[in-house]
């Protein structure tokens, strides 16, 4: 794929570029993402969708936290819920969580972020309560399930800031894309730009479908659109 990497966008309303992400699947905007240099934008394999289907697209508002025996309950659950209180409309959680044993979002904290407008949930982690939070519809990518509650057991350090997912760095206000497929993280400065550049790809590989099913060879396909 060839891009040209000196096109400006002008600035797209958040709202309108997740309902145009929405139309796109991970793998047309990992292509692009590629043809830009962007190689390392795709987060780890690892984390699964609670269910097949799922999807989701918004702003990332990161979190960060670390492993911590908590011996005060109420000293620990209070960053936490205020951080669950400033979770932003239109925003996909993102937690580094650097831990391998608790959950660190479950009912409650699903209840909390849907009613704020939050997307979905990225957790670098694990997560709880899944019969509750499939029946809320809330999407949810995890590492792993477990019914151990996170606040006796780990700490939360930052939110809303820089975090690093694998060998992803996600910032604030990066596009969060999410389906069965996986997890794309699109740096703000360039949502825009990737956009089109995702819905010109997505048109050209309709016709390449539209060719191979008439009968056209793949190669042929492919070099007549230059894509496949």
């Amino acid at each position: 794929m060839k891009l040209d990497c000196d096109m400006d966008e002008n600035d797209i309303p958040l709202a309108v570029m997740i309902q145009r992400f929405a139309e796109i699947y991970t793998g047309a905007i990992t292509d692009v993402l590629d043809a830009l240099g962007l190689y390392h934008q795709t987060l780890p394999s690892t984390l699964k969708p609670i269910k097949f289907g799922i999807c989701t697209v918004g702003a990332a508002f990161p979190i960060r936290g670390k492993p911590k025996r908590q011996l005060n309950y109420d000293e620990s659950i209070r960053p936490i819920l205020k951080m669950l209180g400033q979770v932003p409309e239109n925003s996909v959680a993102v937690y580094e969580t650097n831990d391998n044993s608790a959950a660190h979002l479950g009912e409650l904290s699903v209840t909390a972020i849907k009613r704020c407008g939050c997307r979905g949930a990225v957790i670098d982690g694990g997560v709880r309560d899944v019969e509750y939070i499939l029946r809320e519809d809330f999407p949810v990518w995890s590492r792993y399930t477990t019914p151990a509650d996170a606040v006796p057991r780990w700490q939360i350090v930052e939110w809303n800031c820089v975090v690093t997912i694998g060998d992803v760095q996600v910032g604030p206000g990066d596009i969060i894309v999410a389906d069965y497929d996986g997890i794309v993280a699109v740096p703000q400065s360039m949502a825009g730009r990737v956009l089109t550049k995702c819905e010109e790809l997505v048109s050209t590989e309709n016709k390449v479908r539209e060719a191979v099913n008439k009968g056209a060879p793949p190669l042929e396909a492919y070099e007549k659109f230059g894509e496949f």
